[in-house]
């Protein structure tokens, strides 16, 4: 009887037992059909960041448009600046014109020994007196000739019919200093470089000049280096030429009034100074308004009306 009895219970516990087990199926089922997905055993459920998301993206586009919107300022800003640059570059530009021609329509003064005082002089006419040295003349090559009334005809011509050849510059002994200066004669063509094809252009005597100061010249991009063994000079390198015919490095352009018959011809100083500094003005300050527009019509558009 005791054993039945203990039979009884165990029956009773193990029925209570599954019907508790069979109270959690509901449960998961109920999970499932609420979220459609089965719960894994140590995973917690997290609520969805798709809301935070979006707010964090739409705060980072605005602050890229915000950066985007002062950083395009920048283009008529600077745009601004640059012109302004230029307006006092051509006030700059404009007064050392008018320094430069009057200073090459000054009267000549006598040519000063010294040379360091004549740092300050070039393009001031100068007058000497003394004789040439033909005989170790240099010549500066290639170069054509300075013509005013050719080259205004010539004006908006594609090529231009000028004939090229060489500056002829020689040693001048300058009798009132005791030195000896070198003197670009002027221009000769190419078919006269020879001084046997000019004889009666090779002044013998003393004879009174006027030229304007020149000073060296460095060498610019791509004009070859001198060759003083052809005696092919291609810039001014004062020293150099001193050194070659035992002349003082001084330099000076015969004027106009020097030419000779059957000489090289003189006068051929050309000064120029380009003064473009309007069409930059005009080009910066116009992109600083045109970019000015474009910034406005983007970035402040008015909102629209209610």
């Amino acid at each position: 009887m005791a054993a039945r009895w203990l039979g009884l219970r165990a029956a009773g516990l193990a029925q209570v037992l599954r019907a508790a087990g069979a109270g959690r199926a509901p449960a998961r089922a109920v999970g499932r059909s609420v979220l459609g997905v089965i719960p894994r055993p140590g995973l917690a459920w997290r609520p969805s960041r798709s809301g935070s998301s979006s707010a964090e993206a739409t705060a980072a586009k605005a602050h890229d448009d915000a950066f985007l919107q002062w950083f395009l300022l920048l283009i008529p800003g600077t745009a601004f600046g640059l012109g302004t640059w230029q307006v006092q570059r051509r006030k700059w530009k404009l007064k050392l014109i008018a320094e430069l021609e009057s200073r090459i329509m000054a009267e000549p003064i006598p040519l000063p020994a010294d040379p360091l005082e004549l740092r300050n002089l070039e393009y001031r006419p100068v007058k000497v007196r003394g004789h040439f040295d033909h005989s170790k003349e240099l010549h500066l090559m290639p170069r054509t000739m300075v013509d005013p009334a050719r080259e205004a005809r010539d004006a908006g011509r594609l090529s231009s019919p000028a004939e090229s050849g060489a500056h002829v510059v020689t040693p001048f002994h300058c009798t009132d200093l005791g030195i000896t200066i070198l003197v670009n004669r002027g221009f000769v063509p190419r078919k006269k470089l020879n001084p046997e094809t000019r004889r009666k252009g090779q002044i013998e005597g003393e004879v009174d000049l006027v030229g304007m100061v020149r000073l060296t010249e460095t060498r610019k991009p791509f004009v070859p280096e001198n060759n003083p063994e052809r005696n092919h000079w291609h810039y001014r390198d004062l020293e150099a030429m001193a050194r070659l015919t035992g002349a003082e490095p001084i330099f000076i352009d015969a004027d106009f009034k020097s030419t000779v018959p059957g000489g090289p011809v003189g006068g051929q100083t050309r000064v120029t100074l380009r003064n473009e500094h309007l069409q930059y003005i005009i080009t910066w300050y116009g992109l600083c308004a045109a970019t000015s527009y474009l910034w406005c019509k983007k970035f402040l558009r008015r909102p629209p009306a209610m």
